[in-house]
């Protein structure tokens, strides 16, 4: 499974990335590679990190499966994310909190995660997926739905699936 992360968008919803960032782009760049490298020991999964614009110094080379993509002007890190996740379907996890690119991820076929959802599953890998639940106190009229109603829908069940993933030992 490729995973198409939204490099300055999961940066930006971290205290600690955000810390880095404000040191210098390339350190928050390298923080959060740095974290995905940890994560991706336990998984056998490509990631892809999108970054708006391109790389001032010779960078931190990247370990294993983990790629780096800078977008060229005129195209920005959205374009290249759904770019990508037309072109991967359902091969593809994207991570952005971003609604326009989770929306054409989802038409693409790709699962979806919010940044925060990625960054929760990174720290605590010793919550299951089940334990998850879900307060619809506030969620407002919901729509009648077909089929067994305990059930989640296919797009959660995809995103759960991806964050298993994440947090399998």
């Amino acid at each position: 499974m490729r995973w198409l992360v939204d490099g300055y968008n999961v940066i930006r919803r971290d205290p600690e990335l955000q810390s880095r960032e404000a040191e210098s782009l390339e350190a928050g760049r390298r923080a959060l590679l740095h974290v995905i490298a940890r994560a991706r020991r336990a998984s056998q999964d490509e990631f892809t990190v999108v970054f708006d614009g391109s790389r001032l110094t010779g960078g931190t080379p990247t370990p294993g499966r983990i790629r780096v993509v800078f977008s060229r002007p005129p195209l920005t890190a959205d374009d290249e994310i759904m770019r990508l996740a037309r072109q991967l379907r359902s091969g593809a996890v994207v991570v952005s909190s971003d609604r326009k690119i989770q929306d054409a991820a989802r038409r693409a076929g790709s699962a979806v995660l919010t940044a925060e959802q990625f960054l929760e599953a990174l720290d605590v890998p010793e919550r299951s997926p089940a334990a998850d639940s879900k307060d619809d106190s506030d969620a407002g009229p919901a729509r009648e739905k077909r089929g067994n109603p305990r059930r989640l829908s296919k797009k959660e069940r995809r995103a759960q699936r991806a964050l298993g993933r994440l947090r399998q030992p």
